[in-house]
């Protein structure tokens, strides 16, 4: 089992699960954070500080499919081990349904 990031984090990118990682597993993109499935320690510390719920572990089948998102984007984006600022339109994009459709960014973010 990992802990993945999924949908819900795209444009919200709060970064609150940054600070309580033991390992530093989370990768940032211009948009959002991933875990990198392989670094990840399935502590399960990030799930609940996460303000939009997009953090679970993987072990339903809706949740599958992210293992390779954040596997992928963990191995091109730069690691971020602190939080930095979220985006100051973080609120308007809670709870959008589609956002990996219609707003994700593979564009990597500053990590830290």
């Amino acid at each position: 089992m990992t802990y993945v990031v999924k949908d819900p984090c795209i444009k919200c990118k709060y970064m609150d699960c940054v600070e309580v990682c033991p390992v530093d597993c989370f990768y940032e993109g211009e948009n959002m954070l991933v875990i990198h499935p392989d670094e990840c320690i399935d502590c399960g510390v990030c799930e609940p500080e996460c303000p939009v719920d997009a953090i679970s572990d993987d072990s339903d089948d809706a949740s599958k499919k992210w293992v390779d998102i954040n596997r992928k984007y963990a191995e091109a984006w730069p690691n971020i081990n602190k939080m930095g600022e979220p985006p100051p339109d973080r609120d308007d994009w809670k709870g959008v349904d589609g956002k990996f459709e219609n707003h994700f960014s593979e564009k990597p973010g500053k990590g830290s």
